[in-house]
């Protein structure tokens, strides 16, 4: 068992004791999970410079991470089953995408139940650290890893890539993501170190001069290790810029995925005598990652790294949610899991579960092979996308066969869903134009709030695990049926919508031919150079310009406004013909529908207005109810969420329409 110390901190009641239906009370534990690890077990083979680490007297590579688990405090009344919580940069995202409770104003802030669901239902909630450079910021939880050492035991040298974006003119940036641990530069005056500038992804980059900006420290620019990026002129709000430099020391991130894998085997497997004290009390174990731990997810299934170092299988079943068809810098020498890596990183292609080819470079390869190679169990997975994903144009690569432009049958192990309309995060009321991060779009943001979809998922996964009951089929944009279309191809018909602006040239994903250096075996970032890019299939749209195909919520099949998974920048906060978020943060929007009839022909609207869709509020609402009762019986929405919905919808029209 490689977790050597199950090191319980503290245990207090949660939620002031606070009792969730038939589970009763729950618990609180804080914590160290420490590990020691093999590097000659053929499981560990995965991980990535795992042969660099420094070793014990045993031979074996040691390293920790912080958690806290929500337990049954009657583990009797529990579900025996672990809801494992991929962190989000440190943060935790289950309650918040399970629960609905209100956000936390800081990561420190006490956990809220919300409305309680995972502990209804029984789950004993994980929160594991599986990155080393999260900030040290109360309430995060990180971990702690050994570097990678070269030949004469000293730290690893090479090259690295950061990249920025701001929101107002600034003069520094800091060498990592939002506030992440640096990786300062070996030689403040290397020549080599490039700087690039551009305005959208697949534009040609611009070089800046060497001699234009420079390492150094936030507070007097002169310090001997900097960890800011300097440049006089300043750089501009909106336009995106990437850094390599060379940089020395690099953790072993790729232990971050054996601390989930290990972290959780040892909930499973682990006896009493091994300080488990769950022990025989939790028999499946589900995964659920957002947005980049969504991407580390999706690296996870790649490299199959879901087996311990005994052959158990640790995850039965993920949710991999709105990753689109990206992975990320989750197992590379130098890589910054923290780092968003749309348009940065090689990291796409195999995009799909199935094996297919991609017939510009001929490479053959699936999601799934490593495991299947290995004769590995394969969990039951589930990728979860919105809308925003598609436009971002990657996430249509899940499923779509590049090679004769036809829909990728589903494997037995993987559903695939869209939720409709949606953007990256679950919107809400009130409309807004500016979120709380600054960030300033051309229409008012998306406000549906797709949370009940999360949790019929999350029930559908789990008797399929448990019961073998198999789930809805996938439910997304079909090239059969012509509900997926490529996104330049709606501008004729966004044209008819004089309130919007359509992306100038909407986004495709990029081919990175030459990102990675493999030779000898050793795997780390190297300056990226651009491919051909690849088609961008979305959802067609239907006569109010809602997604046409996907899962679509109450809201979108009975509506009251239109809603898009992308939003423009404001000319406010620069490059107003860039998505927002392509750099963290993808955004949609929502457009009102005219209230009335006359509104509709002086506006030259071509969507019908609310007045002619519903005789009153009434009707609206038991249009709602019907649309809900329907995705019930298609088991994409949870009877006790009809209410959800409905409370949902009467409150976008009170605040829509009246």
């Amino acid at each position: 068992m490689s977790v050597s110390n199950f090191n319980i901190k503290s245990r207090l009641p949660f939620a002031e004791g606070q009792s969730f239906g038939k589970t009763g009370p729950y618990e609180i534990l804080e914590g160290t999970f420490e590990f020691s690890v093999d590097p000659n077990n053929k499981y560990n083979e995965p991980i990535n410079d795992l042969e660099l680490a420094d070793t014990n007297h045993n031979g074996q590579v040691e390293f920790s991470s912080d958690f806290v688990i929500l337990s049954p405090k009657d583990p009797n009344k529990g579900n025996g089953k672990i809801f494992f919580d991929i962190l989000n940069r440190g943060r935790k995202t289950a309650i918040i995408s399970f629960n609905d409770p209100e956000r936390p104003v800081v990561p420190s802030d006490p956990i809220d139940p919300g409305n309680g669901f995972l502990m209804r239902y029984g789950y004993t909630i994980v929160f594991c650290g599986w990155q080393p450079d999260v900030p040290p910021i109360a309430g995060l939880l990180g971990m702690q890893l050994p570097d990678a050492l070269d030949e004469n035991g000293d730290q690893v040298v090479g090259k690295i890539m950061c990249q920025f974006q701001c929101n107002q003119p600034t003069q520094r940036f800091m060498l990592s993501h939002n506030g992440h641990t640096p990786h300062p530069p070996y030689d403040i005056n290397e020549n080599e170190a490039m700087l690039t500038v551009r305005n959208l992804p697949e534009d040609k980059p611009h070089t800046i001069d060497r001699s234009e900006w420079s390492f150094v420290d936030e507070a007097n620019g002169n310090k001997s290790v900097p960890e800011y990026i300097f440049m006089q002129s300043g750089f501009k709000p909106g336009l995106m810029y990437q850094l390599v430099y060379t940089t020395k020391g690099s953790k072993i991130i790729g232990l971050g995925m054996a601390a989930v894998r290990d972290a959780v085997s040892f909930l499973k497997y682990g006896t009493k005598e091994e300080g488990n004290e769950f022990a025989n009390s939790l028999k499946y174990a589900f995964a659920y990652g957002r947005s980049q731990s969504g991407r580390f997810l999706r690296e996870f299934i790649n490299v199959a790294i879901n087996e311990d170092e005994n052959g158990r299988m640790a995850l039965d079943g993920i949710i991999a949610h709105v990753a689109g068809g990206l992975r990320g810098e989750f197992n590379i020498r130098f890589g910054q899991p923290s780092q968003d890596i749309c348009y940065s990183n090689p990291q796409l292609f195999p995009a799909c579960d199935v094996r297919t080819k991609d017939p510009v470079s001929g490479n053959e390869a699936g999601l799934l092979d490593a495991m299947q190679s290995k004769n590995q169990q394969v969990p039951k997975i589930m990728f979860i996308n919105t809308s925003s994903e598609y436009w971002r144009g990657d996430a249509a690569l899940i499923h779509v066969n590049l090679e004769n432009m036809t829909d990728l049958p589903d494997s037995n192990a993987v559903r695939r869903y869209l939720f409709s309309g949606a953007q990256h995060v679950p919107g809400s009321l009130p409309l807004k134009d500016v979120r709380d991060d600054g960030v300033k779009g051309q229409l008012k943001f998306n406000i549906l709030d797709y949370s009940p979809l999360l949790r019929a998922a999350l029930s559908n996964l789990d008797i399929w695990v448990s019961d073998n009951i198999e789930p809805p089929q996938s439910c997304h944009p079909r090239l059969s049926d012509g509900t997926a279309v490529q996104s330049f191809t709606l501008a004729e018909k966004f044209a008819n919508l004089k309130m919007i602006k359509f992306p100038p040239r909407p986004l495709r994903a990029l081919r990175l031919d030459h990102g990675q250096d493999v030779a000898d075996g050793i795997l780390s970032i190297l300056p990226p150079v651009q491919g051909k890019t690849y088609p961008a299939f979305v959802s067609d749209v239907d006569d109010n310009f809602n997604d046409i195909s996907g899962i679509r919520l109450p809201h979108i099949s009975v509506p009251l406004a239109t809603y898009a998974g992308w939003n423009l920048r404001h000319p406010e906060v620069g490059n107003q013909d860039l998505y927002i978020g392509i750099t963290g943060g993808l955004a949609g929007w929502t457009l009102k529908l005219p209230s009335t009839e006359e509104e509709r022909l002086r506006l030259n609207d071509p969507r019908k207005s609310i007045e002619e869709l519903y005789l009153s509020k009434e009707d609206y609402l038991d249009k709602i109810n019907a649309a809900s009762e329907a995705l019930v019986q298609d088991r994409y929405l949870l009877p006790e969420d009809i209410d959800t919905v409905r409370s949902q919808a009467e409150k976008n029209f009170e605040h829509l329409v009246n």
